[in-house]
């Protein structure tokens, strides 16, 4: 496991990364490695989202979208 140094950090960022890791309970240098995590790690997508809280476990398992009919006509902005 590698360590790495952040020098140069203003009054400001220090004090807020030590009232952040207050509010979670963890040290100052624990914040700092799951900012850290956070930045690195790939962002769940939307449709990810929706399927972790409406998903099959959740009582959502074969859904069908109604029918939208024809085409739609193109919006007249002439008006």
């Amino acid at each position: 496991m590698g360590s790495i140094s952040v020098r140069k950090l203003d009054k400001e960022t220090i004090e807020g990364l030590r009232e952040r890791a207050a509010r979670h309970g963890v040290s100052m240098e624990e914040e700092v490695r799951q900012i850290l995590r956070d930045a690195i790690e790939p962002r769940e997508t939307l449709g990810q989202l929706a399927r972790r809280y409406f998903g099959p476990e959740h009582g959502l398992k074969d859904f069908e979208l109604p029918s939208r009919g024809g085409p739609h006509e193109p919006l007249d902005f002439s008006k």
